[in-house]
């Protein structure tokens, strides 16, 4: 291995994998896995350090057995092994793991061999949730399969803590951040209470990568996180979320440093920015320097999307047989489509699916009247993959919009197409059903909002006690804003008036009902779980080693009298004690960078000297060529930024400034 081998880290780059996609749809239900497949064998062959994860690994909050399977089946196969990891972990593991019972990165755990460490956000599509706010990315980190960093565990402030990384004399900061409400995130940067914590000793020699799952197109005033509001020591931004392939690394020059937008492997709506050609990087980052070398994904299913507005067309929406002849138009634009799919985007790998995904816009504003959709799809169930949604009627329509200064225009504006939303919206509808309710079934204590988000929660994350326990949450809150704003001697009028003020109030407030929501579901969490299932005053997690059961319980229930294992899990007697009293499990053979306490500050870690440690290095030099032979090395070391101020006392003060260099 080369000298500039030796201190460059190779690291594969993916997001919104989105995995069990489908999974019910005979054609389309392993789309995802197959795709996934693909990607951790790029990781083998490209021979990378580490690969990273942006978010939204599995689609739904809760994936099903089967994907859940697959996925850690997938996990063991193409990343556990006894290949050598060349990376040092520098910083205090207990802080960066703080959430895991197990505060160590997988590669150093004696009772594994990982060949290739998995490091991951979560998504908006699988954020923590229920009993103990886990997520299932949390149940792979517990299974030693990924590890799980950037949760959040405080609303009101954020505190990123970065992963210390260094091969050779590269040295990378890896700052994450899952997924958070883009309202509230961006109220939290607004009130600048999000902090990144840096090293505080060679500030300047770190490599800073930052990836994050947030909204980065802006949808409205506050449903999305500004490139300006990120900080402007960092030198690239993984951005996760945004479905849109756009890996080439772009230049913010406000903020001087670089975003990648990998995009998502597998197109989960029929929208235009899914049409992209979907690719997933490998990044190689050489002290201050790095290249994002872009790889096409073979295994994604040909998707192709076209408009066809028929007032342009030669068509007569006042001719007898208009529908028939609109239909046959359709059935003919749709087979140009599916050659032009098998003619572009089909591969060679033998498992990429050969019946393409195709989205038929037809606008039939003008008179022309659509046909039936059911029987149109019959004649195309063998050839694509999507016959009941390949065509889509939108009217275009009329409406006059009132400018502040009093003047209006009429402009054309397109139905809202229901797939473009990623979801309905469950809060919306719950305020249209108040809408149009009669008085008796108006809301008395709770809030639309409020409800409208518990509902979400039912139905979106099965959150059986959100409605009930924010209904009792808020009739806390309510007692306690009588008792301090009314008399006893008060009538139920005035009680009756007070309780809608505090109602109306609190509707005032952006965001309120969610945090309230996610308070009472926090409360209950806590009173219906007093003890953890580990033991949270053995600082080290271990069941005890000298081989005594735990105190008998009354009562004839399962376990009582002590079950298999009860005295001793294999290898418990099998254990060598070194000289300093640790233990010595399987795979110890090697020298391994010690864990900080967690009594430690963060600024005792990153202060912390490498470790020495003996590494193996492989036996297959890795590539550093581009796979397509147009990556480019960007320089980073040069730059001056704007500085940003910082309280916290591990901070070094910033002094940057900005250049755009190839190296």
């Amino acid at each position: 291995m080369s000298k500039d081998e030796e201190n460059t880290m190779r690291i594969l780059v993916a997001t919104d994998c989105h995995l069990g996609y489908a999974e019910k749809d005979p054609i389309r239900g392993n789309d995802s896995l197959v795709t996934f497949e693909e990607i951790l064998q790029h990781a083998q062959k490209q021979n990378v350090d580490f690969i990273l994860l942006g978010g939204d690994l599995f689609h739904e909050n809760k994936p099903s057995r089967k994907t859940l399977h697959n996925c850690m089946a997938l996990l063991r196969k193409y990343c556990m092994g006894s290949k050598p990891c060349q990376i040092e972990y520098l910083s205090d593991q207990s802080i960066n793991f703080a959430d895991s019972h197990f505060p160590i990165v997988n590669y150093e755990d004696p009772n594994l061999n990982v060949g290739i460490p998995v490091f991951s956000i979560h998504g908006n599509h699988d954020d923590p949730a229920g009993g103990g706010s886990l997520c299932a990315v949390d149940l792979l980190s517990v299974a030693g399969l990924v590890n799980y960093f950037g949760k959040s565990r405080t609303v009101d402030k954020v505190v990123i803590n970065p992963i210390l990384l260094q091969k050779g004399e590269t040295k990378l900061a890896l700052f994450g951040l899952g997924s958070i409400r883009d309202e509230r995130l961006h109220r939290l940067f607004l009130s600048k209470s999000v902090s990144m914590l840096r090293p505080r000793e060679d500030v300047e020699s770190w490599f800073n990568l930052l990836v994050l799952h947030q909204n980065r197109a802006k949808h409205d005033a506050k449903n999305y996180i500004p490139e300006k509001f990120l900080d402007a020591f960092l030198d690239l931004v993984i951005w996760g979320h945004e479905h849109e392939c756009r890996i080439e690394p772009e230049w913010n020059s406000e903020q001087n440093y670089y975003i990648s937008q990998p995009g998502s492997p597998v197109a989960t709506s029929l929208s235009e920015g899914e049409t992209v050609r979907k690719h997933i990087g490998v990044l190689d980052i050489n002290h201050k320097s790095f290249k994002m070398s872009k790889i096409a994904l073979e295994t994604v299913r040909p998707f192709v999307m076209e408009d066809l507005v028929l007032r342009e067309t030669s068509l007569d929406p006042d001719s007898g047989d208009i529908q028939k002849q609109i239909e046959a138009y359709c059935a003919e634009k749709i087979e140009t489509m599916i050659a032009r799919a098998l003619r572009e985007q089909v591969s060679q790998h033998k498992r990429q699916p050969t019946l393409p995904l195709i989205r038929l816009r037809v606008d039939h504003t003008g008179g022309f009247e659509p046909f039936a959709l059911h029987r149109f799809s019959q004649g195309f169930v063998d050839k694509v993959a999507n016959p009941t949604d390949m065509i889509h009627f939108i009217k275009k329509k009329q409406v006059i919009k009132a400018e502040k200064d009093g003047t209006t225009f009429v402009t054309d504006m397109a139905d809202v197409l229901k797939e473009e939303l990623e979801v309905s919206r469950v809060e919306d509808l719950v305020h249209e059903f108040f809408i149009r309710a009669d008085e008796k079934n108006k809301l008395v204590l709770l809030t639309e909002e409020g409800l409208g988000h518990s509902v979400k929660e039912f139905v979106e994350k099965d959150e059986k006690d959100a409605i009930g326990e924010l209904a009792k949450y808020q009739q806390q809150k309510t007692k306690k804003y009588l008792k301090e704003t009314t008399t006893t001697a008060a009538d139920k009028t005035h009680v009756e008036e007070a309780v809608e003020r505090f109602r109306q109030e609190r509707a005032t407030l952006p965001g309120e009902e969610r945090e309230e929501l996610k308070e009472a579901l926090k409360n209950k969490q806590s009173t219906t779980s007093n003890t953890d299932f580990f033991d949270d005053d053995n600082s080290d997690n271990e069941i005890k080693s000298d081989g005594s059961d735990p105190p008998p319980t009354r009562g004839r229930g399962r376990g009582s009298r002590g079950g298999r294992g009860s005295r001793g899990g294999r290898g418990s007697r099998a254990k060598s004690t070194k000289a300093d009293g640790s233990v010595c499990g399987r795979g110890q053979s090697r020298s391994k960078a010690p864990v900080v306490a967690s009594q430690q500050s963060i600024v005792s870690a990153f202060t912390a000297t490498a470790r020495s440690r003996t590494v193996k290095t492989s036996a297959s030099a890795a590539d550093l060529s581009d796979s397509d032979g147009s990556g480019t090395w960007n320089n980073t070391s040069a730059r001056i930024k704007p500085g940003v101020g910082k309280t916290d006392s591990s901070v070094k003060g910033r002094s940057t400034a900005a250049a755009k260099n190839t190296w």
